[in-house]
C-alpha cells in the first residue's frame, strides 16, 4: 500500500518526541501540520498507530511495530541521500580521464599530488593511450588532447604548459661518427628513431620551423617503436647511439642536461599550442569533473 514519505517521516518524529508539539519544535514544523500527516496516514493504511490523549501521545501495537521497520529503513533512506549530497558537493566520486601518454608523463604529475590531497573523497583513474578515441564511448569522463585533435563539440580547458616544442637529438658517439646535421633536409643522410601510432601512421613528416620558413623531411632509420607505450625504448636507442630522435622537448630535457643526449638542429625547433582537458557540452558536470576543471584552473593562475 502506498504511503508518503513525509507521512512516514512525520509520523516517527512524532512516536519519538511522544508528542505534536515537542515534534513540531524539533523538526521546524506545526503540530498541526504533523497532526494532518499522521492522520492521513492512519487513513491509508486503515489502521490506528497513535494513542492520543490531552497528557500524553503513545504507539499502538500496530504503530510500535510499524516503528521498527520503518526507523532503519528511513534511516537508510538518509544515508542514501547524504552519499548524493556528498558527490554534488564534490567531496566523493570517480574520475576517469583518457590522455595521451605525453601527458601522463609531462603534464598531469604537476597537477595530480595537489589534487587529490585537496580532494581525499576522489578516486581517480588514468587511462593513458595514444590512440584517437571517443572519451565518453570509451567511459571517461574527460581528456587531454593537443587543438588539432579536439572535436569541436567538446569544452576545452587549457591545461599544462601553453607552448611546447618538438625537440630533436641525438648521442654524442652517434654524432661524433655521422656529422652533426645544419640543415633539417641533412637528417634524410641520418638514421633516425620512428614512431608509429596505434592507427598505423608514422610520426613524421617531422616539421621544422626557423624565420617563418617551414620545411619538412620523411626520414628513415632501422627503429620504429609504437608511440607512448614503447617511447621510452626509443629514448634508450638514442642514447644508446642508434639515431636522431625527435620527440617533446620536455621529455627529452633530462637526457639533454646529462648529455646523454645533444641538441640537433635546436634553432629549428618548432613550438605548438599546449594541451587542453576537453569534455563534453553537458549542463551537469559531474562533481568531480567540476572539481578538477576548478583545480587546474586555480592552479594556472
Amino acid at each position: 500500500m502506498d504511503a508518503d514519505l513525509g507521512d512516514l517521516t512525520a509520523f516517527l518524529a512524532v512516536a519519538k518526541a511522544r508528542g505534536f508539539r515537542d515534534a513540531a519544535r524539533t523538526i521546524g514544523t506545526s503540530a498541526s501540520t504533523l497532526s494532518e500527516a499522521v492522520r492521513r496516514l492512519e487513513t491509508r493504511l486503515g489502521v490506528r498507530l497513535l494513542h492520543r490523549t490531552t497528557r500524553s501521545v503513545t504507539p499502538t501495537e500496530a504503530g510500535a511495530g510499524l516503528i521498527d521497520r520503518l526507523a532503519p529503513a528511513l534511516g537508510e533512506v538518509d544515508a542514501a541521500l547524504d552519499a548524493v549530497g556528498r558527490f554534488r558537493d564534490g567531496a566523493a566520486g570517480a574520475l576517469r580521464l583518457n590522455v595521451p601518454v605525453s601527458a601522463a608523463r609531462l603534464v598531469l604529475p604537476a597537477f595530480l599530488p595537489g589534487f587529490l590531497a585537496a580532494n581525499p573523497g576522489i578516486r581517480l583513474e588514468i587511462v593513458a593511450e595514444d590512440s584517437f578515441v571517443d572519451v565518453l564511448a570509451a567511459g571517461c569522463d574527460a581528456g587531454i588532447r593537443y587543438d588539432e585533435r579536439l572535436e569541436q563539440d567538446m569544452i576545452a580547458v587549457p591545461i599544462g604548459p601553453r607552448v611546447q616544442r618538438m625537440a630533436t637529438a641525438a648521442a654524442p658517439s652517434y654524432l661524433d661518427r655521422h656529422g652533426r646535421p645544419d640543415h633539417p633536409r641533412s637528417l634524410l643522410e641520418h638514421a633516425c628513431v620512428l614512431g608509429r601510432f596505434a592507427s598505423g601512421a608514422l610520426t613524421s613528416p617531422w616539421e621544422f620551423e626557423r624565420s617563418g620558413e617551414i620545411v619538412r623531411v620523411e626520414p628513415r632509420g632501422p627503429l620504429i617503436v609504437q608511440v607512448g607505450g614503447a617511447t621510452d625504448l626509443a629514448v634508450d636507442a638514442a642514447v644508446a647511439g642508434v639515431g636522431i630522435i625527435s620527440l617533446f622537448e620536455d621529455w627529452l630535457r633530462p637526457y639533454l642536461e646529462s648529455g646523454a643526449l645533444e641538441p640537433v638542429l635546436e634553432d629549428w625547433w618548432q613550438p605548438f599550442s599546449g594541451p587542453f582537458l576537453y569534455y563534453s557540452d553537458r549542463r551537469l558536470v559531474p562533481p568531480p569533473l567540476r572539481a578538477f576543471i576548478d583545480f587546474i584552473k586555480a592552479t594556472a593562475t
